[in-house]
């Protein structure tokens, strides 16, 4: 059986039918609306429910087991020398360094900012998971010194253990995490932890971090189903706002984000894994709606994330850059402010 199986089987197992009736959907009274009765979290009103039973997800599961890892075009990743040539040619800029997948090396304000952290070679527990097709543009070992960890939810794909034990000068970096999961970095040697709730905000090395709501859910084990929360984070400094949406499906809590923090100078957002839609669509954004979601926080630049890395759903892997191009355009983003760079390539903010 292929290393994706337990994974998947369990996403399966727990994010079907059982999802909707596991953790409590009560709201907690005296909480804002998104907290629930059980200590857990549940998704802003207006989300899509989540409909799949069974029937969608023994097939998907079945599929995926014989997914293989697709041809990359070669223009896809930066080899090292570009990566460094890259990062050299904007050092004194802020910047942003895709590494692959919703992991971004941020120069923000003097702050080396790290999100996302996956830089593993599998999305899963004890070497199993889906594994990366490409490597990450920087190894954990080949980061400058980190200020910050910016941290939306504790999927394997956005949080590997692997990658946050060998990050250098754990006693310099803040963590920001959202509520709940702080104690996965304490545990590993991180003593600067802040946990944020939606809409609550701190500071640090000159910027600002505000979480924002996200439409996703927390699952890390067999029994932790939205125990901790899940968010995307607006960043702020030098007149500057850097949105970054982690995993997030499209719903109408996004005017309210951009009513409250637009608009945006440069937004980070996921554009990758949404087929099959019955199954994908209470968690994850399609190009189209990426876009969408852009246009409601008051964004003017999009860069495309979530993609092209790990295998993790059915739409060609290749496809999501161009949908989500097509989109931005035909809703009447400049050309150059849909932006798709390269694992390893370096854009000015």
């Amino acid at each position: 059986m292929r290393k994706t199986a337990l994974p998947l089987l369990l996403a399966a197992l727990l994010a079907g039918p059982l999802a909707a009736c596991a953790p409590s959907t009560e709201p907690m009274l005296g909480k804002p609306s998104h907290h629930t009765v059980d200590g857990g979290f549940r998704n802003p009103p207006g989300s899509p429910p989540r409909e799949a039973g069974y029937g969608d997800f023994i097939p998907f599961f079945l599929t995926m087991l014989g997914h293989a890892h697709p041809p990359v075009p070669p223009e896809h990743v930066l080899n090292p020398e570009a990566v460094a040539q890259g990062r050299a040619a904007m050092a004194s800029r802020d910047h942003a360094t895709w590494l692959g997948h919703a992991s971004f090396l941020l120069r923000f304000h003097g702050a080396h900012i790290l999100t996302d952290p996956f830089l593993g070679d599998r999305a899963g527990p004890l070497g199993f998971g889906p594994k990366r097709y490409v490597p990450p543009a920087l190894t954990p070992e080949q980061l400058p010194p980190l200020d910050l960890i910016i941290v939306s939810h504790n999927h394997y794909d956005h949080l590997d253990a692997g990658t946050v034990e060998r990050l250098q000068n754990k006693e310099r970096i803040t963590a920001v995490v959202p509520l709940k999961l702080g104690a996965f970095f304490r545990s590993r040697g991180y003593t600067n932890v802040v946990e944020l709730d939606w809409y609550d905000s701190v500071e640090r090395n000159g910027v600002k971090i505000t979480a924002v709501p996200a439409i996703h859910f927390s699952l890390r084990g067999l029994f932790d189903m939205n125990k901790t929360l899940w968010a995307g984070y607006v960043l702020e400094a030098d007149g500057k706002k850097v949105y970054f949406s982690g995993d997030t499906t499209y719903g109408p809590v996004f005017k309210e984000v951009g009513q409250k923090l637009g608009p945006i100078d440069l937004a980070l957002v996921a554009i990758g894994a949404y087929e099959p839609q019955k199954i994908m669509k209470p968690s994850h954004v399609t190009p189209e709606e990426a876009v969408s979601l852009g246009r409601d926080i008051g964004a003017k630049r999009l860069v495309g994330m979530h993609w092209g890395t790990i295998i993790l759903t059915l739409e060609p892997p290749f496809e999501p850059p161009l949908r989500f191009r097509a989109a931005g355009q035909a809703a009447g983003y400049d050309a150059a402010a849909i932006e798709l760079p390269k694992i390893g390539e370096t854009l000015a903010f």
